[in-house]
């Protein structure tokens, strides 16, 4: 038993250290996306203690990312009877973790994008040097890309999985 423990113990710090590394390269802190994916593989919900004590960081920072997490949508805070300290769980539905994550770095990276595209394109639509057009005319061809890129991440992030994976999975046939 001890022996299957050690394994399940090794394969999740594996997961976390993984996961971590790739929030990372996705534009997510670190130290949350290794939050995020110690309560995913947690059959049940940890405190913050239990958290600072896994991946071996301080309480504010356990904190401040556990915190994100829940505005996110990722986790949530639950009630353990007989308990005083905070604990949390997170969404284990993988589609809800995927459509969250989309509205939220559509919020948060690409709404912004767009309205500086929509700024530099408008500032420039009356200039006539060739420089100038040509710039506006990038600035409204990555716009109209961008804008599209936002619909559908909206109608993904708004959609039933029941809908949308067998219409994406045909896009691959």
């Amino acid at each position: 038993m001890a022996t299957s423990d050690n394994t399940l113990a090794g394969a999740r710090l594996e997961f976390v250290s993984q996961w971590g590394a790739l929030g990372s390269s996705w534009g997510v802190n670190r130290t949350m996306a290794m939050l995020h994916a110690l309560l995913l593989t947690s059959a049940e919900p940890l405190s913050t203690d239990d958290a600072m004590e896994t991946l071996q960081i301080s309480r504010g920072n356990a904190s401040t990312n556990l915190r994100e997490l829940v505005a996110w949508g990722l986790s949530r805070k639950v009630v353990v009877p007989g308990e005083r300290r905070d604990y949390y769980e997170a969404e284990k539905d993988v589609w809800r973790i995927f459509c969250t994550v989309a509205r939220e770095r559509k919020r948060r990276e690409l709404d912004p994008a767009l309205e500086v595209l929509r700024s530099c394109a408008e500032k420039t639509a009356g200039l006539r040097s060739r420089e100038a057009r040509q710039f506006h005319r990038m600035m409204k061809a990555l716009g109209e890309f961008a804008e599209l890129a936002a619909r559908v991440m909206d109608r993904v992030a708004a959609s039933e999985r029941s809908k949308v994976v067998p219409a994406v999975l045909k896009l691959f046939k």
